[in-house]
């Protein structure tokens, strides 16, 4: 009889591992296990949150990361300092790792130092695919040209302008589109550009825009992050309108701007680790172009009861050439 009981707790303990190896959760290709129950996601910016614009609007998509669950958020601002630093405080302390701006280059030398983290660099590409960095660039020409055809279409004086935080290939990629949008619209238009050289000054912005209405631009793009909020004032000070950037930023202004040209810059990065977190990381290594055809890049007029200058029928050319853009119909001039 012992013999039968003790060949039965044999049977149980194997019957008991064989089902504990059952249910070992799945890895991902770091190792990590996928069921666990938090993923800690550290969202890094070059300088401040509060822009209402390229900053805040990565923040929302990592806030509803957190919001639907299975998702601890840090955040990082580093006021424009210590960027390479910060991505370091982050990848100790995080599986995933958001960077956002340009500044953040060194992640190209120090992601393989932390091959079991994620990183997403927002806005750039390293110089060759790392395996565990996944690059967002963004078909922000494309938007740019419909922004620049709807400120031909609404201006009286021929000429309209742009207000770049600087001078570099990202702020120059709106550029070249918005250009062209223009002069696809009229090619007599005339497009005046001036760099803030900061994405943090109002003050600054406000006086770009003042410059290209001396000018005579009667509408002006701001493509400088927190430094637009002056061009919106210069708008309302001197009567003329502008156009918001990467967020729809009617509600800030809804009497002088027309329309924000809309990178979902947030959209981008909530996509993105939800596909990790179901078990897709297929775009780390790689560059993800996030473009119109997919709803990242459009046109915002501002919500339900907002102040409309632009008329239907001029919404719905500005829809028409949207869809001979992504047919490739309309090739859109780049940077990139």
């Amino acid at each position: 009889m012992k013999k039968v009981f003790a060949l039965l707790c044999c049977l149980l303990l194997v019957v008991a591992l064989v089902g504990c190896a059952g249910k070992t959760s799945e890895k991902d290709q770091t190792g990590k296990d996928q069921d666990a129950k938090d993923m800690t996601v550290a969202l890094v910016v070059a300088g401040t949150f509060g822009d209402r614009s390229f900053y805040d609007s990565s923040k929302a998509g990592c806030e509803q990361l957190e919001k639907d669950g299975g998702i601890t958020l840090k955040t990082i601002e580093c006021n424009n300092d210590q960027h390479t630093q910060q991505i370091y405080n982050a990848a100790d302390a995080a599986d995933v790792v958001v960077l956002v701006g340009w500044e953040f280059y060194d992640v190209e030398t120090v992601a393989p130092e932390y091959p079991d983290v994620r990183f997403i660099w927002v806005d750039n590409a390293t110089s060759q695919p790392v395996e565990n960095v996944l690059n967002i660039t963004y078909a922000q020409n494309e938007g740019s040209f419909l922004a620049g055809y709807l400120a031909a279409k609404m201006s009286k004086t021929g000429v309209i302008g742009a207000v770049g935080g600087e001078d570099s290939d990202t702020i120059n990629d709106f550029i070249v589109g918005y250009t062209q949008g223009a002069k696809y619209a009229d090619e007599n238009t005339a497009v005046e550009v001036q760099y803030a050289e900061t994405y943090d000054d109002p003050a600054v912005g406000k006086e770009c825009a003042l410059a290209l209405h001396e000018k005579n631009a009667d509408v002006v793009f701001q493509i400088a992050s927190k430094t637009g909020d002056g061009v919106f004032e210069a708008a309302r000070e001197g009567g003329f309108y502008a156009i918001g950037v990467d967020s729809d930023q009617k509600y800030i202004a809804d009497d002088v701007i027309i329309c924000s040209m809309v990178k979902e810059v947030g959209k981008s990065i909530y996509d993105a680790v939800s596909a990790l977190r179901s078990g897709d990381s297929s775009r780390w290594g790689t560059t993800w172009v996030a473009g119109m055809q997919d709803g990242y890049i459009g046109i915002g007029y501002g919500g339900d009861g907002a102040t409309q200058q632009i008329g239907d029928d001029l919404k719905t050319e500005a829809a028409q050439i949207a869809e001979k853009i992504i047919a490739g119909q309309i090739q859109v001039d780049t940077t990139r």
